[in-house]
């Protein structure tokens, strides 16, 4: 058994010196892995800031794009104005004339805000509805049931989640 003894001493004195080195080289992986992580994680952040930044110049195009698409749309309701007061400047077709298109040149920009989804909201005989309607008074009234919208003071536009603004208007009480 003493001749495993040296032998058995040797091969700790190795195992002994091994272990700083295997330290040595986990220590040097360990830090190779860690700056492969650090340099990938400041790429996917600076891939995030620049998805951030085109997202957002993208954005403000998308809506530079609609606003001039919509402002194009109403030029021609501008341009029925202006022919419309000419008209009425020149004085040579009367009162009626420029009322008449007056009133064309409004169901034309009704007709464009139906278009662009916000649609007239003007109707009587209906029932009224607190998400399209604002009441602002009642009306006795018995040719109409309680409740319904009986005159439209101002119309509103839109409807459902894209609602510019409620209908005012009178609701329908019990006669007294």
């Amino acid at each position: 058994m003493n001749e495993h003894v040296p032998e058995a001493q040797d091969q700790a004195g190795t195992q002994g010196e091994q272990a700083p080195l295997a330290q040595a080289v986990t220590s040097a992986e360990t830090d190779a892995k860690l700056a492969e992580l650090e340099d990938r994680w400041l790429r996917a952040a600076a891939d995030l800031d620049n998805l951030r930044k085109r997202i957002s110049r993208d954005a403000e195009r998308i809506r530079t794009e609609e606003r001039s698409r919509v402002v194009a749309e109403w030029l021609p309701v501008l341009d029925n104005l202006d022919l419309a007061l000419s008209h009425a400047v020149r004085g040579g077709n009367g009162v009626d004339a420029v009322l008449e298109g007056v009133r064309a040149v409004r169901d034309q920009a009704v007709t464009l805000l139906a278009k662009l989804g916000y649609p007239r909201d003007d109707e009587t005989g209906v029932p009224f509805d607190p998400t399209r309607h604002e009441a602002v008074t009642t009306i006795e009234r018995d040719d109409a049931a309680p409740g319904t919208v009986v005159e439209v003071l101002r119309p509103g536009y839109g409807g459902g989640e894209r609602q510019l603004r409620p209908a005012i208007v009178a609701v329908a009480k019990k006669a007294a």
